[in-house]
Formats: C-alpha cells, structure tokens, sequence
C-alpha cells in the first residue's frame, strides 16, 4: 500500500525522475498548457490519496516551480529589452505622426466648411443685394471686420509678449484660450475660413516656440528640482511627452557626469572610499530620475522602457569605471578584502532601486564577476602557499587551535561555486603535502621538489595526518565555507553531523561535502598502502610475503609449532597499535577510525589475493602447496579474521575474499592429487589456535599446568564445510 501511495506521490510532481533530469520550464509546463486543463479537477485526481509527507513534497516542488517561472520570465524580459524599447519608440513616433494628421485634417475640414460658408453668404447676398444700399453693406461688413481683427491682433500680441518674458503658465493658458476659440467659431462659423486658418496656424507656431522654449530651458544644468520638473511637465501637456522624458534623463545624465568629474578631481586614491562615493552618487541619481519620471510621465509602459535602458547604461558606466579605476588594481593583486567590500556597496545601493522597478544586479554582476574571480584565485593561491609553508615548518603533533567566528557577508554575485570549488582546490594541495609526508611515499622519491613538508616518521604522526584532514574536512572547511552559501547569511552555526538539515542542503553543496571526504580517503588509502607495504616488502625491496613461507613447510619432517606467521604476528601488532591511536585521537568519529583498520587490513589480504607470482608458485610451481602448508596458510587466514571480529573491523568484503583465498589454497593441494580434507584440522581447532596466539600476543595468556591443550595433534578436519560455505 505504501509503494502505491509513493507511486501517486511520483505522478502526482512529475516524479524524482523528473526533479533530476533538468527538464526545461517548457517542458514541465506542458501539462498546463492544454485549453481542456481543469485545475481543481487535476489536484484532486494526483493528492487524493497523499499523506501528509507527500503534501509537503508537492508543496516544496511547486515552490521551486514558481520560482524558476520568475526566473524564466526575468530573463525573457531582458532578453527582448532592446526589441521593446525600439518597438515603444516607435508607436510613440507613429503617435506624434497620427497627432500632426489630426490637426492637418481639421485644418482641411475648417478650410472646407468655410469655402461652403462663403458660397451661402455669396448667394444670400445675390438675392437682398437689391434691398440693401452699398453703404449698408460697407458699414456691415467694417463693423464685423473691425471686431475680428481686434481680438485676434490683441490674442497674438498678448501671446508674443508671454513668450518672449518666458511666462510659461500663462502662456500655456493663451494657447488654450485660442484652440477654445478657434473651436467654438468653427462649430459655430463666426470667423471667415481665412481668419480662422490664420489663427490655426499662429496657434501651431506659437505651442512650437514654447516647446522649443521649455526644451532649451530643461538642458541648461541650473534647471534642477521643482523647475526641471514643471518644465517636463509643461512639455508633456504641450503634446511631446516623448521628447520632454528623453530631455528629463539627459539632464539628469549630464548632471551625473559632472558630479563624477567632480568627484574624481577630488579623490587621490580609488580605494574603497571613492567606490562608496561613487556608488551613491550613481545610484541616488538613478533613484531620483526614476521618481521624476514617474511624477511626470506617470507608469506608461514605453516611458518605463526608456527610464530601464538609460539606467542600465549609467549602471553599466559606472561598472566599467569602478572596474578600471579600484577593482582592476586590487583583483590583480589579489586583494579579495578591497573587492568584496566595494561590491557589497555597490551591491547594497544598487538594492535599493529594485522596489521601483530596476533590478540592475545583473548588469553589475556581468562586469563584476571576472574581476572577483581574478581576486578570489589570487587569494585562494596565496591560502595554498600558506598552508605549504605551514605544512613544512609542522611538526605533526595533534593540537586542537580554536576558530574564530567572525562574520562574513554574502557578494550576492552567485560565485558561491567558485568559492566552493577553489576551497576544494586548496585542500586537495593541502591533502598531497600530507601524502608527501608519509615515509616512503612515490610523491617524494619521484618528485624532489616538492619534499618541502618534514616526514611524519611514527606511528601517531602519520595518524594525526588523518585527524588533521578529517577534522578540515569534517568540521572546520564546511563551517567556513558556510559563510559564503546562500543559507550562511541567515544560519552561521554549523550544524551536529547527521542533522536533518544538512540532508536538505542543495544537490551541489552535497557533492562538494563528497569531493573533500574523497580527499580524505585519498590520504587514508596512502596510508594504508604505505604500512602494508612496510609489512610485505623489506627495506632492500625484497619480499616477505611469499608463498615460500608455506611451500618449504612440507620440507620438514618434525611436526611444527602451530602459530601464526611472523608477518601476520606483525600485523595483528600493527593493528593494535593503530587501534590505540585513533581511539585517542578520533574522538567521536568512531567509525572513520574503524574504516581505517578495515581498509588497512583489507589492503594486505587483497595484495596476497591479486599477486599472480604468489598463486603462480602455490599452483603451478617447482615444488606446489603440501598439507603442512596449507594448515599454516589456512591458520594465518583464520588469525586474521579473528582479531579483525574482535576488534569490530572484519567487513563482509574482507570476510569473503579470506573465504575465496582459502578455497584457492585447498584447490592448489588437490590438484597435486592430495585429499586437504583428511590432514585438515576442525575449525574450532583453528579458532582456538587464534585465540590463543592473540592472548599471548597481548599478553594476557596463561597456560601454564596441566589444563593446556595440545594444539600441535590437530584432529581430523571437518574444513570442508567451512570452505563450501
């Protein structure tokens, strides 16, 4: 029932599957989309039967969804940018034109209406021409006449006047008195269709020289504050709202580069405090054009899409600026420090901006990032030559130095990865300078150059390489390298190893907790060749380890001693050793202590099941495995896996490859035409024998008197069903 259930959980989100196949939004929308797509229908069908944990899976899936839908949409908008504003300007060019064709129609439409108006009044006056006398008619005619022209020739005066003393208001206010008029004698035909194409055209003249005036008056740099601001507007309500947003950010453009000016006249240095300076400067103007334009030209989208593209370039100015005069010097330098700071204030205003709409981040991030990466591998490469130059002068001893946990704050320039991957870097370095210090290791006898670490020549001091790798990569590196993940900045404690949220940290963060603990097994491994190579091979190359050990047994004719070899005496004391050191040393990391003896003992018994020359001799040689040999081998094999059980360190792989070699071994006797079976020992005589050997190994035997057994007078063997196990 519960499989069931988690199959209704899989199809319910698209499955596990899906969560780590990198499917593009589009993809996973795909089931959305359809024009047949019922969402009440759809939930109810996949959560019908979720438990609870499954309802906080889907919950935490749909978040993420929502999250890369912004992201896609973010990065569509500015991917297609350029095209918007091209296409906004131009409608708003095509409105202007659509505007002038209006005005050029009804000026045709007042030009027609009044050739019609004189056409009635022609043939009205035909018809009472004989009732009226030419003086009636002349005093008419001046007597309208005369009103007419008094009040247009008033009308443009007074509007001259206005202009030239630069009254705008009022100007503003006659040019809308005229239009009215205009207006009202064409609905209402008082005027002659010439005075009013007259007053048409002075009326176009005179909004154009008061545009031209306001445009003039906003590019002069003492136009600032409430004037800036009534002159756009001004030009806005003259019906070039288009031109009056363009001249409100070029005056703010040209303002911002005079004050750069001024500021770098009176900076002497381009450290940290000019990028503060700077960066205020740059952001606060953006900041205050973006609340003119919104005051004046209001939310209109083309108007927005010109405020966006002219703060980019300012943001982009700036960038390139900092970059050239402060980041450039100290990235080379490697100076970490000097460019974390000027971007965290650069990063801190630009901030700031995103409630109103400009989220110029990436623009400073697309500038900013090479740099910061220059100066983190400059810095990272300086972390590595200390921790050479710490490694040389060590001396190996285990001391326990406490950290500091001094805060650091996040770029928020997504270089976390980077971070992460030369912190990695480092220790690897760190981890082949603890290799070059074991004894006899390939790294110091083929690479002289780099013998710059002292040799940790006891047994403690090569265990405390392991502590010292451990501990790094256990504890201190995740802990630091906490500072610079995106959670660092809200949990700067490292949480107990085995809590649950460090299962929840993201995939990348668990790889890289992976990388470092394969760092550190890449040191254990070398540790562990390193000893067993000390066990089976003497200092002059030679073997010790061979299969002779065995094959000259059968050689004898006195009956032996029965007791495990040398070389497996010296191991079971190694072992026990080791075994005491990290119990002291590994405090509260048990297990990785116990994988180190098992990979250790493993490492000698695979190296007698992988050597051919051993097998080679046992099976096929001059003088093949007798009986006598075989009990000592198959003694030497039950050794082994005893004390490796009584210590806790027998793994099911070393258990079985002991259980493969034996069988090896009783098939190398019988293929001489031998029965193994009939001089073999029972197991409990090999068990004994082992027991007995550990307790006189660690000194705890007693054997004295007449209750020891003789363990030189095997019984018959009943081994064959051990090794058919």
């Amino acid at each position: 029932m519960e499989a069931r259930t988690r199959g209704s959980m899989s199809s319910s989100i698209g499955g596990s599957e899906e969560l780590e196949a990198n499917l593009t939004l589009s993809d996973r929308l795909k089931v959305f989309k359809g024009s047949t797509f019922d969402p009440e229908a759809y939930v109810t069908s996949k959560c019908q039967h979720m438990n609870e944990k499954e309802t906080k899976h889907l919950t935490s899936y749909l978040v993420e969804l929502k999250k890369a839908s912004a992201e896609e949409m973010r990065k569509s908008v500015y991917a297609n940018y350029a095209a918007f504003i091209r296409t906004s300007k131009e409608i708003s060019a095509l409105e202007g034109q659509l505007l002038s064709m209006r005005n050029l129609l009804s000026a045709q439409a007042a030009l027609v209406h009044g050739l019609a108006d004189g056409v009635h009044i022609s043939s009205l006056c035909a018809d009472d021409a004989d009732d009226l006398t030419d003086q009636d008619l002349y005093n008419m005619d001046s007597k309208q006449l005369s009103k007419i022209e008094t009040w247009v020739v008033e009308f443009f005066d007074r509007l001259e006047v206005l202009l030239a003393e630069k009254r705008v208001d009022e100007s503003m206010a006659a040019l809308e008195e005229g239009r009215r008029v205009a207006m009202e004698a064409q609905e209402q035909r008082t005027l002659s269709p010439s005075t009013l194409l007259s007053l048409n055209n002075e009326i176009k003249a005179k909004r154009q020289e008061l545009a031209d005036q306001l445009a003039e008056a906003i590019g002069q740099p003492s136009t600032r504050g409430g004037e800036l601001r009534s002159a756009v507007l001004a030009l806005k309500k003259l019906g070039d709202g288009s031109r009056a947003h363009t001249l409100l950010l070029k005056s703010y453009e040209r303002r911002l580069q005079a004050n750069i000016q001024s500021l770098r006249g009176s900076n002497t240095s381009y450290g940290v405090a000019f990028a503060a300076a700077l960066s205020q400067l740059v952001f606060s103007t953006i900041a205050q054009a973006a609340s003119d334009s919104l005051a004046v030209v209001g939310e209109d989208p083309s108007y927005s899409s010109e405020l966006v593209t002219w703060a980019v370039k300012q943001a982009e100015s700036f960038a390139l600026l900092l970059k050239r005069h402060t980041l450039a010097s100290s990235a080379a330098a490697g100076s970490l420090r000097v460019t974390a700071e000027c971007i965290q204030l650069c990063a801190s205003h630009c901030s700031s901006l995103e409630s109103r709409g400009l989220a110029l981040s990436p623009v400073l991030l697309k500038h900013f990032r090479p740099g910061v990466e220059q100066a983190l591998t400059g810095n990272l490469k300086r972390i590595e030559q200390s921790s050479a130059a710490l490694a040389a002068s060590d001396d190996w001893s285990l001391a326990y130095t406490p950290t500091g946990s001094r805060a650091s704050s996040n770029e928020a320039l997504q270089l976390d990865g980077i971070a992460l991957d030369g912190v990695l870097q480092v220790f690897n370095a760190y981890v082949d300078l603890l290799i070059n210090a074991l004894p006899g290791s390939a790294e110091n006898e083929e690479n002289p150059v780099h013998r710059i670490v002292r040799i940790a020549e006891t047994e403690s001091q090569q265990t405390a390489l392991l502590v010292n790798a451990l501990l790094l990569a256990d504890e201190l590196i995740p802990r630091s390298a906490s500072r610079i993940l995106p959670q660092g900045s809200t949990n700067q404690s490292t949480p107990r190893r085995g809590a649950s949220s460090d299962r929840q940290n993201r995939p990348e963060q668990r790889e890289w907790k992976k990388k470092l603990q394969r760092s550190v097994d890449r040191l254990r491994d070398s540790f562990c060749r390193q000893h067993a190579l000390e066990l089976i091979f003497t200092e002059e190359g030679e073997v010790r380890l061979s299969s002779e050990i065995y094959i000259l047994m059968d050689e004898t004719t006195e009956e032996p001693e029965w007791f495990p070899s040398p070389i497996f005496q010296e191991l079971f004391a190694k072992l026990t050793r080791i075994s005491t050191i990290v119990s002291d040393m590994f405090v509260g990391r048990e297990r990785f202590a116990t994988i180190l003896l098992m990979r250790l003992t493993e490492t000698v018994i695979l190296w007698i099941s992988d050597d051919q020359s051993f097998w080679e001799e046992m099976e096929t040689g001059d003088k093949p495995l007798g009986p006598l040999g075989l009990q000592q081998f198959y003694l030497d094999m039950e050794f082994v896996m005893i004390f490796a059980s009584q210590g806790r360190y027998l793994s099911r792989n070393l258990h079985q490859v002991i259980k493969n070699i034996i069988a090896r071994a009783i098939e190398a006797v019988s293929a001489t035409g031998l029965d193994p079976y009939t001089t073999l020992p029972e197991e409990e005589w090999f068990a004994e024998v082992a027991q007995i050997a550990i307790k006189m190994l660690t000194g705890k035997g007693n054997f004295g008197g007449h209750g020891e057994r003789d363990v030189t007078s095997p019984s018959v063997s009943s081994a064959k069903s051990y090794t058919s196990n």
